[in-house]
């Protein structure tokens, strides 16, 4: 049995390409203070760069799922990071970026559908859903690392692209954390469902669609809310992102509140 794909299955969407050329353009007119609204350029930069780091985390459960025996993969189109292409439009792009505007969450949803019963053995199936979140933490450690090696330094000008980068990090960082969560619906229940009884696995099962909705109405409790981003704090900052940045670059985002710095 081939895992391989084919060419045309393999060639990367012009959309994603657009969403990374919208990102780079947008982080540039950002860093560069070129653009004549410095916080529809830093949202631009934060969604598009949110997306492609959505596609990214799809890809990579795409291609583990390819590499570990569904070979249906490459036809489906996941393989070419098209958003379009993946199985719930609403759940994989729409309510992610509703979550990120509403609350500042980064928080993905269920995207590509794997032909679990191709694939054999229960470490296989728990790299799969291991594979998407692991992205999202590759992603944020590469946003952090110009704050970690002091490459990036604060002053008024550098402030909106700084406060940007920082945001979409621990947009990142909450996405990697959430998703590894043992609920049902999330990843971290996919990597623990091979290894549990066929009665469990049936009983959790009708609770996988509510399962991200569930995990995002806990998270509007004040004391839990409190808690989870006092956490997330405390990594960003292992990586040298100081107090309160990614709070500027949210408000930079939410450019319709006008300038925070004004």
């Amino acid at each position: 049995m081939t895992t391989a794909a084919t060419r045309s299955e393999r060639q990367i969407s012009p959309i994603f390409l657009g969403l990374v050329a919208i990102m780079a353009v947008s982080g540039w007119a950002v860093w560069t203070d070129f653009s004549t609204s410095t916080g529809f350029a830093v949202f631009l930069f934060v969604v598009s760069g949110w997306v492609v780091s959505l596609c990214l985390h799809e890809y990579a459960h795409a291609r583990t799922a390819l590499h570990g025996g569904d070979i249906s993969i490459g036809a489906k189109g996941y393989l070419t990071l098209n958003p379009l292409k993946y199985t719930h439009a609403l759940l994989s792009v729409v309510l992610p970026v509703i979550f990120v505007i509403l609350g500042g969450i980064g928080l993905p949803g269920g995207a590509v559908f794997i032909e679990r019963g191709r694939i054999r053995g229960r470490w296989k199936h728990s790299l799969i859903s291991a594979a998407g979140p692991l992205t999202n933490v590759l992603f944020a450690i590469a946003l952090m690392l110009p704050f970690t090696l002091g490459v990036i330094t604060l002053d008024r000008t550098s402030a909106p692209f700084a406060s940007a980068l920082a945001f979409l990090a621990m947009l990142q960082v909450t996405a990697a954390i959430l998703n590894l969560l043992p609920v049902p619906g999330l990843d971290g229940y996919g990597v623990i469902e091979p290894w549990l009884s066929y009665r469990t696995r049936r009983q959790l099962e009708p609770f996988g669609q509510f399962g991200l909705l569930a995990v995002f109405g806990v998270l509007w409790i004040p004391e839990v809310n409190a808690a989870f981003f006092g956490f997330i704090d405390s990594v960003t900052a292992a990586f040298g992102i100081p107090d309160g940045l990614s709070g500027l670059g949210y408000a930079f985002f939410q450019f319709w509140k006008g300038d925070p710095l004004s």
